[in-house]
């Protein structure tokens, strides 16, 4: 799974990240926590997320995992009305999206 936003500050992230370790299935592996890259870095890092798969960018992320092939979804968790833009390009590169209204 990865997490376009949903960083610091911001409850529904957070949300997101408990309710998907629920069941053990899904693992976090990569986000864009921030439109701030030094505030994704550090979300991610408190995460435990591997340097290299925290992004400045929903859009570095979405086509450096494109890339790889290493993630399954993204979940994208911005507020409302910027949800389009990062689900167009996560669909159009051929990722699942998950997100609520």
């Amino acid at each position: 799974m990865d997490m376009i936003v949903g960083g610091p500050g911001a409850f529904i992230g957070g949300v997101y990240r408990i309710a998907a370790c629920l069941d053990g299935e899904i693992e976090l592996v990569c986000g864009a926590f921030s439109s701030d890259a030094r505030q994704s870095l550090e979300m991610g890092a408190k995460l435990g997320l591997s340097a290299d798969r925290i992004y400045g960018s929903y859009k570095e992320m979405i086509e450096h995992e494109h890339e790889t092939g290493e993630m399954d979804f993204v979940v994208i968790v911005t507020p409302n009305h910027v949800h389009y833009e990062p689900a167009i390009l996560a669909l159009l590169a051929g990722f699942d999206v998950i997100l609520d209204k």
